[in-house]
């Protein structure tokens, strides 16, 4: 039997390598070319997103292995394109479309990822049902980033640690080495560049080698059991140390490579990165300090930089104040310049008369503070030359006696 079906694909809107985070609208079409009339049953359009960890263990000597596997749903939804009522539907020779659209949920979604043991993925897939035919299926996959913003005070807080050891070989000390380090903040996107402030004490007898490492640990979790894959993705390697000496990294600069971000928020899949600060110790195990790192997918906004600081806006404040006060103060003006004899003596002989207040209902009424309003006497006219002088024969006071 010759099949009727031309071609069957599903195509996404919008370009191929697009992205998608939580609350938008996966939409497309699916084509369907017949090349005579065709008779089909139903056919539907379903959208899904699933996170799977799974892995095989083969514990003792027998071939028996253990399957560990856990499955998280975090988007399922269906559309009917052609609804099945019983009768077929018969379809003309020639080309066809049918648009769906999908919109995924708003807050539950984590971003897509590929790994050793499990999975992150999203897909629509369309199923076409024929009479006495097989069930054609396509299926597209698509791309979910959730968003995460590194202009978060937990994320903008700087990482720092010191760490030191002894080290030891045959039972015979050499000294001891310790590492100090610190970066500015916990959060970075692809492509930034982390400078790592870092000093190295070498009380040991022997020569060490410092470096820096930025690793991505893969967490796998199914029914209580965990299985990590961890890999180094960027390396920085410092100068030689040597003994009883002390190296200061003022800042050494090491490049995010272009790696997934981070994923927090799903229950059986993590990916986690660490800045690893380490010393090599000749005869003896690795001194490593950890600097935990996320790796998000909004960079740095350019006023949320710690370099703006209060101090800086602080100081353009007293600029501006500098500007507004002369240099040398003026003497206040003259009181009779500004109110005039008869005036201040008409005010000092008017009595203005206060009528009685009623009293009655003062409980009934809200309580209001009341400020009482003072008024002084004018200030004695200025002047530069002291209207009562110190009388030339008075000897002067000495302050210390």
């Amino acid at each position: 039997m010759l099949s009727t079906i031309k071609s069957f694909r599903l195509e996404l809107d919008g370009p191929a390598d697009a992205a998608f985070t939580g609350g938008e609208v996966v939409s497309g079409q699916v084509v369907l070319e017949l090349l005579r009339d065709t008779r089909v049953h139903s056919m539907k359009a379903q959208g899904r997103g699933v996170a799977m960890a799974h892995w095989l263990e083969n514990r003792g000597m027998n071939s028996v292995y253990n399957d560990y596997t856990s499955k998280v749903t975090y988007f399922r939804k269906r559309q009917h394109l052609i609804r099945d009522n019983g009768d077929a539907t018969v379809l003309p020779a020639g080309k066809h479309e049918f648009p769906f659209s999908f919109q995924l949920p708003e807050e539950t979604l984590v971003t897509s990822f590929e790994g050793k043991h499990g999975s992150i993925r999203y897909w629509v897939k369309v199923k076409l049902h024929r009479p006495w035919a097989t069930v054609r299926k396509v299926k597209k996959e698509f791309t979910v980033i959730e968003p995460i913003d590194i202009n978060t005070p937990a994320l903008l807080a700087p990482q720092a640690g010191t760490k030191d050891k002894m080290a030891r070989a045959w039972y015979r000390n050499f000294g001891q080495v310790s590492v100090t380090a610190k970066i500015d903040r916990k959060g970075y996107t692809p492509g930034e560049v982390i400078p790592v402030f870092a000093e190295f004490d070498n009380s040991t007898s022997r020569s060490i080698v410092p470096k820096a490492f930025i690793t991505q640990t893969q967490t796998f979790i199914a029914r209580g059991t965990m299985k990590q894959k961890r890999s180094v993705v960027a390396t920085l390697c410092g100068d030689v140390v040597g003994a009883s000496r002390r190296e200061t990294w003022h800042g050494r600069a090491i490049k995010i490579p272009p790696v997934g971000p981070s994923i927090l928020q799903c229950r059986i899949i993590k990916v986690e990165y660490m800045l690893k600060v380490c010393v090599d110790v000749p005869g003896t195990s690795k001194l490593c300090l950890e600097l935990p790192l996320v790796i998000g997918t909004i960079p740095l906004h350019p006023f949320g930089s710690r370099t703006s600081s209060v101090s800086s806006q602080y100081s353009v404040n007293l600029e501006w104040l500098r500007l507004a006060i002369p240099e040398q103060p003026e003497p206040p003006p003259d009181y009779n310049s500004v109110v005039t004899r008869e005036e201040a003596a008409q005010r000092d002989n008017m009595v203005v008369p206060q009528p009685a207040e009623d009293l009655s209902g003062i409980l009934e009424r809200p309580l209001m503070a009341f400020v009482q309003e003072f008024r002084f006497r004018p200030p004695p006219v200025y002047s530069e030359v002291d209207p009562n002088p110190q009388p030339v024969s008075m000897r002067p006071r000495c302050m210390t006696c």
